[in-house]
């Protein structure tokens, strides 16, 4: 039924999550996990969250007799199975060794086991945050010292070691081109042949690869933004920056669900928050701006309010909050002090602004195609991919030369 993997100290369970018969197949993986709650006094309830837009997520808890809430949380196990198709995406056996690694270093919950289509591992108290939440001084300043954490712990050379499994594989499925079903490492690491891997740029040459093709527009469409990521790569790869090579192990989808707020006593308030991350599927190693503009991005959350992005002075404020933290943990590039390294690092998170719109509108166009998930990612593709040609028009003065409007993200980020 199972069996222990004793490099990373996690189980394997030969049993799988039934999106159809979504509680009974969730009881036997506890179960098998705990049999002892089986027996023992206390109901076991699932509690299913629906803040995300790809996986499943499930929250179970045995209520024994007796206990506090706090009690029955600590006891509680989260079930994420994945959503169907996204191996495409996401390199899963990567994804539970950077989970390993990230709780030997305190940065996430015990990881308890892994089954043929998902995680199970300790539930963390708190409160998840909506993107409102994200605007809130007292949660940003956290949120900055919790990535600047990530970002000085975690080692990038270990999270980028082989995975049993090859990173290049993809499923082959109907969406795929019928030739290269199988991308080569090669192919996929080719983006960037002198750093490590794989990469948020090497993730990306994957998606790409990934890409339909069946009409002549598609075609071309992928064949753009295959043009536009190595542009993209030329002109920012090299940028010196924090971390190895350039690069730091990011979370990559810090969007408002996978920050959770730790709770406090009521008569006892904080000025900033303790916040932890979840959901470490896309984690990999990447420039510490790309992670920065990201998670800014996240703030206008799903419907994408461009209107409430964060704001030149509140976007200095975080990196300053970001590198006073990362500097307690880890030393500086040689040459710079805090406030030098601080200045440096916003003018990049500024060059950075326009990627993840490219980054997630790839991501999207894959989704529409395999996500059984009833969300519009055909549209959400269109306006991630629109805030990246928003982002080319106005650093390439395209714009203002044709005297068009700028568009209300563009001029919500240049607000001081």
């Amino acid at each position: 039924m199972s069996e222990t993997n004793n490099k990373h100290g996690f189980r394997k369970l030969s049993l799988s999550h039934n999106s159809a018969d979504s509680q009974a197949s969730a009881l036997r993986l506890v179960l098998t996990l705990f049999p002892d709650w089986e027996k023992a006094d206390g109901q076991i309830e699932f509690i299913r969250f629906k803040e995300g837009i790809t996986n499943t997520l499930l929250k179970a808890v045995k209520r024994r007799p007796g206990l506090t809430e706090k009690e029955i949380d600590d006891e509680a196990v989260l079930i994420r199975a994945y959503g169907k198709g996204t191996d495409v995406l996401i390199d899963r056996e990567r994804e539970s060794q950077s989970h390993s690694l990230l709780c030997q270093r305190g940065l996430a919950p015990e990881l308890l086991a892994r089954f043929q289509n998902g995680l199970m591992y300790r539930f963390i108290r708190g409160q998840v945050c909506d993107s409102e939440d994200l605007t809130q001084e007292r949660v940003w300043r956290g949120v900055a010292r919790r990535i600047a954490e990530w970002h000085a712990l975690m080692p990038v050379v270990a999270a980028s070691e082989p995975t049993a499994s090859n990173a290049a594989d993809s499923p082959s499925g109907s969406f795929m081109e019928p030739l290269n079903s199988r991308p080569s490492a090669a192919a996929i690491n080719s983006i960037t042949p002198s750093k490590l891997t794989p990469n948020v740029w090497t993730v990306i040459q994957k998606w790409i690869l990934a890409l339909p093709t069946a009409s002549q527009a598609e075609k071309k469409r992928k064949n753009e933004l295959q043009m536009q990521l190595a542009r993209t790569v030329a002109e920012l790869s090299d940028i010196p920056s924090l971390g190895n090579e350039g690069l730091v192990f990011a979370h990559c989808d810090l969007l408002s669900g996978n920050v959770i707020v730790h709770p406090h006593e009521p008569e006892d308030p904080v000025s900033v928050e303790t916040v932890s991350f979840i959901d470490y599927e896309y984690a990999t190693p990447a420039p510490a701006a790309f992670d920065l503009a990201n998670h800014f991005a996240e703030w206008g959350g799903f419907e994408c309010n461009h209107g409430v992005l964060p704001t030149r002075s509140v976007r200095r404020a975080f990196i300053e909050e970001y590198i006073g933290c990362y500097a307690s943990h880890t030393s500086l590039p040689s040459d710079m002090d805090r406030q030098t390294c601080a200045d440096h690092l916003f003018k990049e998170v500024d060059a950075y602004r326009g990627v993840p719109g490219l980054y997630w509108g790839i991501w999207a166009l894959i989704q529409a195609t395999i996500s059984q998930i009833d969300f519009d990612y055909a549209s959400y593709a269109e306006v991630r991919l629109q805030e990246y040609w928003d982002w080319r028009a106005e650093e390439g003065g395209s714009r203002e030369n044709e005297e068009r409007e700028r568009p209300l993200r563009e001029r919500r980020w240049a607000e001081e």
